[in-house]
């Protein structure tokens, strides 16, 4: 396969560049990351679809990937529990060569095509599952392996590439190929289809959770009360609701323990 992912960059002499420079090019390049995932809206649309569809019969959300892209899936999926109040284990990120690799880089851990299956089998997965590999090569034998397990074992499978006509596409039901060109420094994946990558695992789990019902309005009223700000936040979001002062608010959500709560109890 031709990968745009590993083809020159189209600037030169990096080295040579004043600081502005460098930072404009970027930028320009940068500017490229949105376009390309519109492109692309009606294939994450697809997946997201499915994804409600099992999770509303009690599915859980794995991402697999290697590298940085391991590591976006690890963050999104630890965003999710505060962010919507989701219990942890609902969604869950899996990196190759383990925990570890989230600081460093664990050698040849991409490379094994059967342990991203036995990391997924640790949590004893079942049809209502949903597995999303990510890899923006398209390449990498750890997702490749992953989801050809999952989908035989009757898992959804969805990935997210940054090249086209990869192998970790053609063994997903549900691929989101998003070609964002050369990066700028030659082969350095962790720029804009890192970028790439995230706004779509940001699209997905939003989305996904709005769908489940974890959003009132545009508010996260599901969100864990883990710090003074998302205190300050959530009584604020009930003020807002009920037109009730401070005070009242506070000890509302102070008693419920969550915004959701301490609203639904106010309107009884």
């Amino acid at each position: 396969m031709d990968r745009v992912t590993e083809k020159s960059s189209k600037y030169n002499h990096l080295e040579s560049m004043s600081t502005m420079d460098l930072l404009k090019n970027i930028n320009t390049e940068d500017q490229l990351v949105p376009k390309a995932i519109e492109s692309v809206l009606p294939s994450i649309e697809k997946l997201i679809e499915e994804i409600v569809l099992r999770m509303k019969s009690g599915g859980r959300l794995f991402y697999i990937g290697a590298g940085t892209s391991g590591r976006l899936g690890i963050v999104d999926a630890s965003e999710c529990p505060p962010t919507f109040g989701v219990p942890h284990g609902v969604v869950v990120g899996i990196i190759a060569g383990g925990d570890s690799a989230i600081r460093k880089a664990v050698e040849f851990a991409e490379d094994d095509f059967s342990q991203a299956w036995k990391d997924i089998s640790e949590y004893l997965p079942t049809e209502n599952d949903c597995i999303i590999g990510i890899a923006a090569s398209g390449t990498t034998p750890y997702v490749i392996g992953g989801l050809n397990e999952a989908r035989s074992h009757g898992l959804l499978t969805g990935a997210i590439v940054c090249n086209v006509n990869s192998p970790v596409a053609a063994a997903a039901q549900f691929p989101i190929e998003v070609v964002v060109g050369p990066e700028f420094v030659t082969g350095s994946t962790r720029m804009k289809s890192g970028t790439a990558q995230k706004l779509v695992l940001n699209m997905i789990s939003t989305s996904v959770m709005i769908k489940l019902g974890r959003v009132k309005g545009n508010k996260m009223v599901d969100m864990q009360l883990s710090n003074n700000k998302l205190i300050d936040r959530g009584t604020k979001m009930i003020m807002d609701e009920l037109q009730i002062e401070e005070a009242e608010a506070l000890a509302l959500l102070t008693k419920y323990g969550s915004v959701r709560e301490a609203v639904s109890s106010f309107k009884l």
